[in-house]
């Protein structure tokens, strides 16, 4: 294990042998004092270490000294980071007044002019460029103390990264690291890294592939884990589990975020279960990570044994059970039958058997999370068997199981939907949006939807989704069919019919029977 190198936050230590340190981010507007104050105290009381609030202009950075001064009053003097977006102005305006700035590299640089390429003397002059408006910045760090995130979201790359790596984990590393050779041409290592995506199997390989980097350079600064735009319930905490405990659980990452599209006071109690099952004291002889069983399956049919995605397996049947165990075999729900012999870890397109003894409900999804993400990194699987030790957890078990197959990109067997947590930015209900989109679509399960409460997490942060459903003002909702504008400025009120609409021109809206459920 590597140990990062320790970055102040005010008084909270990141890094090095320090605790896991749990973060969230307020979703008021900046400007509204009061309500803002209100929610950081909620937090604070909650259990978070480090509070970010939106600074999307310099009225809204100059703004935060009065927040600052208002939660000292109430004897809540937890730091501060400030989101910076677009501005570099607004972020030498906040660097002043907080103990933290996040930038995001992609934002940072000129706006897309569609260029169709680089030449290596562009590039060159690009990164100069950077280092140009990067050191104004740097100088006021410096000057207060104050600490800076690298923050790289996927979807958000420069033209200049895009040109030369794609839209790529290589890519997101890229554009962090060429920040952090800035940072440190002039002398600046106040500095924690964080690359975030919504695509759970990405965003994993993105941070390995970043320490990785770093350890060659001989360096490495703390991590800030998050998996964005992970959504709402069960299906985003599963998400955010297999991203956030699995980098923990193999001993990476510093500091986190639990990014719900919920009340942000939601998101501390189960990143707190995250950094209490994997803290970094524990690593790695008593982290609590189980190891499967492996099954081969057998059958006398004529029939393939390999299905095209991997079949859910219970004691019991469940409505979401594939096979089921009836004595010394195996029963779909259309009769067909095969048997799991054991076998060993090196077989090649294993069932896989997790059992645990009784552990609570959230504990389950954690670990179970955890543990199948680690087992099936590096393989394919021909099943997922989950069992708790208790005939009364079979339903429970067999869903997670669904949800953990869909986390991993590895079987859809609803909508997937991607939705980012809101923040002062947001001007509509993004929960009750997200719901209402929810509530229309669950049925299908070839399709991911994104619901996005603003501009800067439109388009970019998206990247991937089929449909996007983006707030662009009070009342308004911008349509998107991939990465193009379908509909402008929908009332919200007739936003959800018209993406119903939308869908359903395109001939996506059929629902995908799931063929293989129950088969061979």
């Amino acid at each position: 294990m590597h140990k990062s190198s320790e970055v102040a936050i005010g008084d909270v230590i990141i890094g090095g042998n320090q605790p896991l340190v749990i973060q969230s981010m307020t979703n008021t507007n900046t400007l509204n004092t009061e309500a803002t104050v209100a929610q950081t105290m909620q937090l604070v009381k909650a259990g978070c270490q480090l509070v970010r609030i939106t600074a999307q202009g310099v009225r809204e950075a100059n703004h935060l000294a009065v927040i600052k001064k208002e939660l000292s009053k109430k004897g809540i003097n937890i730091p501060l980071v400030a989101d910076i977006h677009f501005q570099p102005k607004a972020a030498e305006v906040a660097a002043r007044m907080v103990e933290k700035v996040r930038i995001n590299p992609g934002n940072y640089t000129d706006k897309r002019r569609n260029k169709t390429g680089f030449s290596e003397r562009e590039y060159g002059l690009e990164l100069e460029k950077i280092s140009e408006r990067l050191f104004p910045l740097i100088k006021i760090c410096k000057e207060y103390g104050t600490a800076i995130r690298i923050g790289t979201n996927h979807g958000s790359l420069s033209e200049r990264i895009l040109f030369k790596y794609g839209n790529t984990v290589r890519g997101m590393v890229a554009s962090t690291l060429e920040f952090v050779e800035i940072f440190r041409d002039f002398g600046f290592h106040n500095l924690v890294l964080s690359i975030k995506v919504s695509h759970v199997p990405t965003m994993i390989a993105a941070n390995h592939l970043l320490v990785k980097e770093m350890v060659d350079r001989s360096y490495y600064y703390p991590l800030h884990l998050g998996v964005t735009e992970a959504g709402a319930g069960e299906a985003a905490r599963v998400k955010s589990a297999a991203g956030i405990g699995s980098l923990l659980a193999t001993g990476i990452g510093d500091t986190l975020r639990v990014s719900l599209t919920e009340d942000p006071v939601q998101e501390i109690p189960f990143a707190k279960k995250l950094a209490l099952l994997y803290a970094k004291e524990k690593f790695p002889e008593k982290m609590p990570v189980s190891y499967p069983d492996y099954f081969k399956k057998e059958t006398s049919e004529t029939k393939s044994s390999h299905s095209s995605y991997p079949l859910v397996f219970s004691s019991t049947p469940t409505a979401n059970t594939d096979f089921y165990q009836d004595k010394d075999r195996f029963v779909s729900k259309t009769g067909q039958s095969i048997q799991l012999k054991p076998v060993l870890s090196t077989e090649k397109m294993p069932v896989m058997k997790f059992s645990y003894s009784g552990i609570k409900e959230e504990e389950l999804l954690i670990r179970s999370a955890v543990d199948c993400t680690l087992a099936m990194e590096k393989r394919k699987i021909a099943g997922l068997w989950i069992e708790n030790g208790n005939p009364a957890s079979v339903i429970k078990c067999t869903a997670l199981s669904l949800e953990i197959l869909q986390a991993l990109q590895l079987r859809f067997s609803k909508t997937e939907f991607i939705a980012c947590p809101s923040c002062g930015r947001t001007r509509f209900d993004i929960l009750a949006e997200l719901q209402k989109v929810q509530a229309a679509l669950p049925h299908l399960k070839n399709l991911k939807i994104a619901v996005m409460g603003c501009m800067v997490n439109g388009i970019g942060e998206m990247a991937g989704a089929d449909y996007g459903y983006v707030g662009v003002g009070v009342g308004k909702v911008t349509l998107y069919k991939g990465k193009e504008i379908a509909v402008k400025n929908i009332p919200e009120n007739i936003a959800v019919e018209r993406l119903v609409q939308l869908i359903k021109s395109n001939g996506d809206w059929e629902e995908e029977v799931d063929k293989t459920a129950g088969s061979l």
